[in-house]
């Protein structure tokens, strides 16, 4: 069995959006662009991986702003791959950045934070469980 490889340091591995009214968010990008969605259990409410058309791969994510989720700016958040997180918090704050959610845990595929550069921009910061 050969063993899993690890996301490619510096690309992007994900998006998301986190909005208030997130099924009907939903509901225009399935209209706009032939995404299909599968709910993804929260704790009392789903949010949304959209799915390529015909049962393709989820490839973003549409999530309610919510309990982790409430303070999250309503853009496109990309997940940008990072060797070591906390290094990476380290230079963002030393760049001047901030650290507006986390770092949090994903279970078994690692851990992530949001970051604000100083231009003001989100994004967020993620490191693979090894």
């Amino acid at each position: 069995m050969s063993e899993p490889t690890r996301p490619r340091i510096g690309s992007i591995s994900w998006a998301d959006l986190t909005v208030a009214a997130a099924p009907a968010v939903r509901d225009f990008y399935r209209r706009v662009t032939g995404w299909e969605f599968s709910e993804v259990e929260m704790g009392g409410y789903v949010d949304y991986c959209m799915n390529l058309p015909g049962g393709g791969e989820p490839i973003a994510g549409i999530c309610h702003a919510r309990g982790a989720n409430a303070n999250l700016p309503p853009q496109w958040l990309v997940y940008i791959n990072v060797m070591d997180l906390d290094q990476s918090i380290a230079e963002c704050l030393a760049g001047g950045g901030a650290v507006i959610a986390g770092p949090r845990s994903m279970g078994k595929q690692g851990r992530f934070c949001v970051i604000r550069d100083p231009a003001g921009a989100a994004a967020a910061l993620f490191e693979a469980a090894p």
